[in-house]
């Protein structure tokens, strides 16, 4: 690829991003400002309630179901029903063992095996989150004396905390819902805009020197990938529903995975490549078939945007660019022995990655559109 094609290929495209605001800008953060005041609101209210509903019913100690609200009510609607749901099983596992190794006395030793027991338990059923959660209240419930019954106090603490946990839910779905599967396909628009980004930066070091930005464009993405991954576990936890299919989500995250793997071989691929020249003979198709690449991820960007995958992108050919990359392969395979072998594997090795990525980003389309309808 010539240097001034390829600059060409890169300031057409820069035209095509969306409006999607970068986490570094301060809209952003204002954003992320304005979350953590409504979060810390409705919290507060969570709290309230919950202290105001445990005294009106008479339980011992009302303010655990507040504290309960408190630990559960999560920015979204899906990490808070995931954290409502260890919190209930941790609870009652230690409830269940405090309240069976409360009868062997008042000690140490009791306390350490109902501690390790209720612990080991929600290991043993994968129940890593809940571990902890067990360990507290088995310490709550053998080491905070109450007068009553050995059952008493733990009846009392499991409807305290399901209390909370009520409240949470109840707060979280009703008062100015935040949905993980809405904030995950904001989060998978930026990462296939920062895709596109990280690609057209990788091949500013084929026959160049490479962007200054490579690097933070690495991390960036790495970044996303690891937060929608995070949140489309939590989206799995939502009701359904809503504009955003849970099916056309997991689809558009897996491929963005896929995608991710081709670009680092790419970037491998181009690698020590600043002096080559038979790259050169494949222009202008090489040229043409990354212009339509950085194209198509910024098209599947702006479709997760819409959520819109049943229109063709106008004047976006990749089939037809990867058919004359073929052609052109062909047609200058003759003159392979005038050049060194490393530039020739090396040209091989950069035309198939950019057919792949070409070939998954218009799959990406089809097939979540297939999915979503």
């Amino acid at each position: 690829m010539q240097l001034s094609s390829r600059r060409n290929w890169s300031q057409e495209t820069l035209a095509l991003k969306l409006p999607v605001v970068s986490p570094k800008e301060t809209g952003f953060l204002t954003f992320e400002k304005r979350a953590m005041m409504l979060l810390a609101a409705k919290t507060a209210l969570a709290a309230g309630l919950c202290y105001w509903l445990a005294k009106l019913a008479g339980l011992q100690d009302g303010y655990w179901g507040s504290i309960s609200a408190i630990i559960v009510l999560q920015s979204n609607v899906g990490s808070t029903v995931t954290a409502s749901r260890d919190r209930l099983i941790g609870t009652l596992i230690g409830a269940a063992y405090g309240a069976a190794f409360s009868f062997l006395g008042v000690g140490i030793w009791p306390y350490l095996a109902a501690v390790i027991v209720s612990m080991m338990t929600c290991s043993l059923l994968g129940l890593k989150n809940s571990s902890r959660l067990a360990g507290v209240t088995v310490t709550i419930l053998m080491l905070v004396h109450r007068s009553g019954s050995n059952w008493t106090m733990p009846a009392h603490r499991v409807l305290e905390v399901l209390l909370g946990i009520v409240v949470a839910l109840g707060i979280s779905t009703l008062v100015l819902p935040s949905r993980a599967r809405m904030r995950l396909r904001d989060g998978l628009t930026q990462e296939y805009l920062l895709m596109g980004a990280l690609f057209a930066a990788i091949l500013e070091g084929f026959r160049g020197k490479p962007a200054e930005n490579l690097t933070q464009l690495w991390k960036d993405v790495d970044e996303t990938v690891a937060a929608n991954g995070q949140l489309l576990d939590e989206a799995r936890n939502e009701p359904s529903g809503g504009p955003a299919s849970l099916e056309g989500l997991s689809m558009l995250h897996q491929f963005g995975l896929e995608l991710g793997d081709l670009l680092n071989a790419l970037g491998l691929a181009v690698k020590d490549s600043s002096d080559d020249q038979y790259a050169a003979r494949l222009e202008p198709e090489l040229g043409r078939l990354a212009a339509d690449i950085h194209r198509g991820f910024q098209y599947v960007a702006g479709c997760i945007h819409r959520w819109r995958f049943d229109e063709a992108p106008t004047g976006l050919m990749l089939e037809d660019d990867i058919t004359a990359m073929k052609a052109k392969m062909a047609e200058i395979q003759p003159a392979s022995l005038d050049f060194p072998q490393s530039e020739i594997l090396r040209v091989y090795a950069v035309q198939l990655h950019l057919k792949q990525l070409a070939r998954l980003l218009r799959s990406s389309r089809i097939e979540t559109n297939r999915a979503v309808g």
